[in-house]
């Protein structure tokens, strides 16, 4: 352990040696170390210290998490922040109704009266980032169960919160490791939870291609939305009030409309949700049979969503924001298998492990001491629990998808808050699960939920061994003669949970027998009981998998000592550079760095709701109203790409030039390099961005919403 601090205090002080392209994500503490050289090689203005420095105002407090899985900046003196129209669509659809469809009509705030509160929406700010590896350490010194380490973390966490003024509402701790638990940071955010839709475009633009496009290059999507925070009146995080007031931000960033050009500095800053790029052979083969599973069943379920959403508008805004964060996963770990087998990544990364055993084979008795059984406990790991990943992979993907089922487990809860004795906890309780379901209930269609359930109660019985099977799949044979389709009719037809009025009822009556007692409850315990002993063999595996891949990352690590090896992404700020640059997907192919609103007309497609150009985007094309948006050619760019290396989590983060301003929001990968989570592919990998100039021609010329522009500060 002491020799891994000691060689992290090497990579700060070693000069940087050459990386592959310009691949990786970067902690911004180790940015001047690290990366100062190249990035100045590259073209960039901006140091450093003017990204990142605690002590000062800097770009990187202008950057935030939106949501909980998504990027955003700060754009003005008034707390306005752009994000991905993706990124804002749970919040957009929540809003919109049949007679206020803001997914298929769009919207735009012409002033902060108009500004529409998204409950649950929150925009957080990182406060503080510090290295506790020391602290952690010495806490886990005496652990030797896994539950032991984990009652230490939580209890150093909980000390560094307190130290840290944390309340667990606005300002928030999390003790964080990287390099596969080799360093701990202590991060604190605040957290704001009042935020308010501004502005989108209709989905007609903001998610134009959807499904077909997604993922893909050339690519003519719009995908911005757009939002405010909001304060109290001393500036601080505050609930949802009609006095709260703008939020007044340290810092945000300007905007240019000069462009790009091929070669140009980009950079982005953000939060990546999740790489893998110490993952070895044997994890990228389960990776590939655990993507197989999920693309299946997903095939199935967003078949029959699709049918009913398309065939009502009600359906279609119930479900448009479940159904798009399912075909997301899904089609990139079709790309993600393609990719893996195009490429032969499982064969390079055994080759890898090849070189890393003769390393630690060739460095003597402690060397090998330390890390001999590295990849011999990942692999026993993988191998040890290869079955159990797959069946409950099977059974979370199919019958934890039937909303019917999901929606019973509130009857349990209830129960307990009924058993309360103190009424003003009971009541707090009660209103608070009330809350959850009225806001469940507004997307629900059961007829829907009906359709799912038989696909994915006959899928999983097609699927898995008998003896695999929930105990309910007994009853569908003694009691209804194997009809999945009976059992699913008796199942909806007698259960209270098809309905909040229902729910509503047995409540009031406190009727606990029938709230615990309704057949979808049974079908959660049975499903629950086939489900826990797969989750608990794979916590069986989980310390010694743990384990191995720690000792990997060190001494990988050590081997490559001399090298800037930045950890895998884990939710946290990091900053990525590089360059705008076209590529070659294959022999005889080559894709363009940048795209213009021409393909967007050639992309129309009347019938296809993928592809409907709206009739003002037309216009405005016709006419060439693109105002001072157009590039120097007198084209309108809508999307560009880069070599910069994200993954999900990026998604709205802002690219910016070598100066710090803003040219546009990344939304995407493209599918020549979807297995970029595991590997980067210099000559492939591309970070897809709507262009700045593009949102603001939306705004202004399509939304008319021009006060938003003069709120705004345009480097012209």
């Amino acid at each position: 352990m002491k020799k891994i601090k000691l060689l992290s205090l090497m990579l700060l002080l070693l000069p940087l040696t050459p990386v592959k392209a310009d691949e990786g994500m970067w902690l911004l503490p180790l940015l001047e170390k690290m990366n100062s050289g190249r990035m100045t090689e590259l073209g960039f203005e901006i140091t450093p210290q003017e990204i990142y420095d605690l002590n000062n105002t800097t770009l990187k407090d202008a950057i935030v998490i939106f949501g909980n899985g998504c990027t955003g900046e700060i754009v003005s003196d008034q707390g306005l922040v752009f994000t991905n129209h993706h990124c804002g669509y749970a919040s957009i659809q929540q809003l919109s109704s049949v007679e206020h469809n803001y997914l298929k009509d769009g919207f735009w705030a012409m002033n902060t009266n108009e500004e529409l509160y998204a409950e649950g929406l929150t925009v957080s700010f990182l406060e503080s980032f510090t290295d506790v590896t020391d602290q952690v350490e010495k806490a886990l010194k005496k652990s030797k169960t896994q539950e032991d380490k984990a009652k230490a973390l939580d209890k150093l966490q909980d000390k560094l919160c307190k130290k840290a003024g944390c309340d667990d509402k606005f300002i928030v701790g999390r003790l964080t490791s990287f390099y596969g638990g080799n360093t701990y940071y202590f991060i604190v955010y605040k957290i704001f939870r009042d935020i308010r839709l501004v502005g989108t475009p209709p989905s007609s633009i903001g998610k134009f291609g959807a499904d077909t496009d997604n993922w893909m290059w050339p690519r003519h999507t719009g995908d911005f939305s757009i939002f405010r925070v909001y304060a109290d009146k001393d500036n601080n995080p505050a609930e949802y009030s009609e006095d709260n007031v703008p939020y007044s931000p340290e810092r945000h960033l300007r905007i240019s409309l000069a462009g790009y050009e091929e070669g140009s500095p980009a950079m982005i800053m953000g939060y990546p949700g999740t790489t893998n790029r110490f993952m070895t052979a044997s994890e990228l083969a389960e990776q590939r049979e655990r993507n197989e599973v999920a693309i299946k069943v997903r095939t199935v379920r967003q078949d029959v969503l699709m049918a009913d959403m398309q065939a009502d508008p009600k359906i279609m805004i119930q479900y448009a924001s479940k159904y798009a964060g399912s075909s997301n996963g899904w089609k990139k770990w079709i790309g993600m298998n393609e990719t893996f087998a195009k490429l032969g990544v499982q064969d390079r990364r055994a080759e890898e492990e090849v070189a890393f055993t003769e390393w630690v084979n060739a460095g003597g008795q402690e060397r090998i001491d330390r890390y001999g059984d590295a990849l011999k406990n990942i692999d026993e790991a993988v191998a040890g629990r290869k079955a159990d990943n797959l069946l409950a992979a099977y059974l979370r993907e199919s019958l934890g998808s039937i909303e019917l089922v999901n929606v019973s487990a509130y009857g349990g809860m209830i129960k307990e808050a009924l058993d309360k004795k103190d009424q003003e906890k009971k009541d707090a309780e009660l209103a608070s699960i009330e809350a959850a379901l009225e806001n469940f209930y507004k997307d629900y269609s059961m007829p829907t939920d009906k359709k799912v359930a038989v696909a994915m109660i006959s899928l999983l019985k097609e699927s898995i061994p008998a003896e695999e099977l929930p105990s309910f799949y007994q009853e569908i044979d003694s009691c209804f003669g194997g009809d999945i389709n009976a059992f699913v009719e008796d199942l909806y037809s007698k259960s209270l949970y098809t309905s909040l009025d229902k729910v509503k009822a047995a409540v009031d009556a406190a009727d606990v027998s029938a709230l615990t007692d309704d057949p979808a409850c049974k079908v959660l315990i049975s499903y629950i009981k086939s489900y826990n002993p797969h989750q608990q063999a794979l916590i069986e595996y989980a310390e010694q998998f743990a384990q191995g891949k720690k000792d990997y990352i060190a001494g990988t690590l050590e081997m490559r000592e001399g090298e800037a090896i930045y950890p895998d992404a884990n939710f946290t700020m990091r900053l990525t550079y590089g360059t705008v640059l076209p590529y070659y997907p294959r022999d005889a192919v080559f894709y363009n760095y940048y795209t213009t609103l021409k393909g967007v007309m050639e992309k129309e497609d009347p019938s296809n709701w993928e592809f409907v150009v709206p009739e003002k985007l037309k216009e405005l094309y016709e006419a060439k109203d693109f105002g001072r948006y157009a590039n120097d050619k007198g084209e309108m760019p809508v999307a560009f790409i880069s070599n910069l290396d994200i993954t999900g989590g990026n998604s709205g983060s802002p690219i910016m030039n070598g100066r710090g301003e803003l040219i546009g929001l990344a939304f995407d990968g493209n599918w020549e390099s979807m297995s970029g989570d595991i590997i980067f592919e210099p000559e492939l990998q591309r970070c897809i961005s709507v262009d700045i100039r593009y949102v603001l021609f939306i705004i202004e010329k399509y939304g008319g919403a021009t006060n938003l522009i003069e709120e705004l500060d345009i480097v012209e």
